[in-house]
């Protein structure tokens, strides 16, 4: 009863040219508890809106006189407060990316499902519905998915650990507070080691949804094969090893925020898969007998440039379009050179913490140093820079001394050797990226030596003449999935 007179303070205003729709979607809201209110045009819709306020408007995107996209742009130039659902045609993903640029807080497509519709309409309302919401990620998705929730303490914690005060960086803290409350697909592009999932977490963090699941998948290190059941789960029996139902990351994401990391890397036959989950907002778990609907906000992220990879055919446009309908580009480090001292200092504590050691200070002449280096792998490059010197370095400050004369010292010739002539490179044998393609081979040397010792971390940690806390670190760091019985193996 409490929830009823609460609900009964929400007014909603619902706009449809079609009689029998309308009054199907206000008896749906009415037996909620919701106050209603109708129209059926554009000009019946304003004159509504005009004589007073709602918490919520739902509108058809094609009306007798106009198009609902033309009343979202009245709410946003009179800065009025109300959210607002566009219903779209089915299969209409143009009208439905415009109404999200527009500054819909979500849209429906026709045929609308009731059950949808009135998780949406709560979720717009009072944030996230927590109904359904998954209490926690299945071991199966553990190993290739992370659920972050507790990760930060709030929006402003998120945003703290973008380190920054450059031009560059506040104008991305300011599109994320602005984009995070609507449920619009985000892609967030930006070189190697820029802070992508950061940037991700943070639209979470200062979403409606923050208290919802927050669910990062590498797309680029799930096997093909097993694409579709990490992704939509399966039944039991479904194909063989499936001895139990597994969850996929859409049901894991389930009322938060599904992260999908490099989706450039994502095959062509498992785009077009994705881009109906997302169109629908359904998926078959391999073995079901129907579809499921879920609620999640899809972020995505890629250093690729999609346009081009578009353009060669090995990204689907449409899934573009649908993905990208606001972006988020984070400047390499090379362009927000100011930011240096802060970068630093945050990394350092988050080091020092980790390592639970004080942290050091950084010297001046450090800073200098670090500040000449061309740090292709931008903030990752950084990091691994400092953790370096951090473990080169005796006493209270930070020197880099060492770390560049490593990185510069020539190799030692002989005095009875003449050595001999280096051929040069070939234009193809040089990286464009020095770091990404370091952390590649390490990574490649990990999973192989993995392999080789079953996944035991320790036995793998001795091999490689490394202690159990530094290949932790390093699989962490390089996103290796391993199976959860050898890492419970390996903490025994």
């Amino acid at each position: 009863m409490a929830t009823n007179t609460l609900l009964s303070n929400i007014h909603i205003l619902v706009i449809d040219d079609e009689p029998d729709l309308r009054t199907l979607y206000e008896l749906t809201l009415l037996r909620e508890g919701y106050q209603v209110t109708t129209a059926g045009t554009v000009e019946q819709a304003r004159e509504a809106l005009h004589a007073g306020r709602f918490d919520l408007v739902i509108t058809d995107m094609c009306l007798p006189d106009g198009m609902g996209t033309e009343l979202l742009k009245d709410l946003r130039n009179q800065q009025r407060s109300e959210r607002c659902i566009v219903i779209t045609a089915y299969g209409s993903a143009e009208n439905a990316v415009e109404s999200l640029k527009a500054g819909a807080f979500d849209y429906l497509t026709k045929p609308v499902d009731l059950k949808q519709f009135r998780s949406v309409v709560a979720a717009a309302i009072h944030g996230t519905n927590t109904a359904d919401r998954p209490k926690e990620v299945s071991s199966a998705s553990d190993t290739r998915a992370t659920r972050r929730t507790g990760r930060t303490t709030g929006g402003e914690a998120a945003l703290s650990l973008l380190a920054g005060d450059s031009p560059a960086m506040r104008f991305v803290k300011d599109r994320i507070v602005k984009v995070a409350r609507s449920m619009a697909p985000v892609l967030v592009c930006g070189e190697s080691g820029t802070g992508k999932e950061l940037v991700a977490n943070a639209l979470h963090a200062n979403s409606h949804r923050s208290e919802g699941p927050w669910v990062a998948v590498n797309c680029g290190a799930i096997p093909e094969n097993l694409l579709e059941a990490e992704f939509f789960g399966s039944k039991k029996g479904s194909y063989t090893g499936a001895s139990q139902d597994r969850e996929g990351f859409f049901k894991a994401a389930n009322g938060g925020t599904l992260f999908l990391d490099e989706i450039g890397d994502l095959p062509i036959a498992m785009q077009a898969k994705l881009l109906r989950a997302i169109q629908e907002r359904c998926i078959r778990p391999i073995g079901g007998s129907q579809e499921e609907p879920v609620d999640v906000r899809i972020v995505s992220a890629t250093h690729k440039d999609l346009p081009a990879e578009v353009a060669a055919g090995r990204f689907r446009q449409d899934l573009f379009y649908r993905l990208n309908v606001i972006d988020i580009h984070i400047p390499p480090l090379r362009d927000r050179i100011e930011d240096l001292p802060a970068l630093c200092q945050s990394l350092i504590q988050r080091i020092a913490a980790e390592s639970g050691q004080s942290p050091p200070k950084l010297a001046e002449i450090a800073l200098g140093q670090l500040s000449q280096l061309p740090l292709n792998g931008n903030v990752r490059e950084l990091e691994n820079l400092l953790h370096r010197a951090m473990a080169l370095t005796d006493g209270d400050e930070l020197q880099l001394d060492d770390c560049m004369s490593i990185a510069t010292r020539p190799a030692p010739i002989e005095a009875t050797t003449t050595p001999a002539p280096l051929s040069a490179p070939r234009a193809e044998d040089i990286p464009s990226d020095l770091q990404t393609h370091l952390d590649q081979q390490e990574r490649d040397i990990l999973v192989r030596t993995l392999k080789e010792t079953g996944f035991n971390r320790t036995l793998a940690a001795t091999r490689l003449g490394l202690s159990l806390r530094q290949i932790r670190y390093r699989i962490a760091r390089l996103k290796i999935d391993t199976p959860q019985s050898a890492e419970d193996e390996a903490d025994a």
